[in-house]
């Protein structure tokens, strides 16, 4: 037992990911749509840009779980 490894809980988008809608919530977003408004927006809060430290373009779609630069936002909870 004292050998285990526990894998942290991943979320589906990643913690850096920001948008003004992200800053109007007072949860977590589920959705996509919580990220996005009319411009689309979102950035990367680790870059303050819409290209992350991978070089790869910010987006709800695209910064989840399996890119390198993912963090799970659900770290610290």
């Amino acid at each position: 037992m004292a050998n285990e490894t526990v894998e942290p809980l991943q979320s589906r988008f990643c913690g850096s990911l920001r948008s003004k809608k992200y800053f109007m919530l007072d949860r977590l977003a589920t959705s996509a749509d919580e990220y996005l408004d009319a411009t689309n927006h979102v950035w990367c809060c680790e870059t303050q840009e819409v290209i992350g430290p991978d070089n790869g373009r910010v987006d709800p779609d695209r910064c989840g779980p399996g890119r390198t630069c993912y963090t799970s936002a659900l770290k610290g909870l």
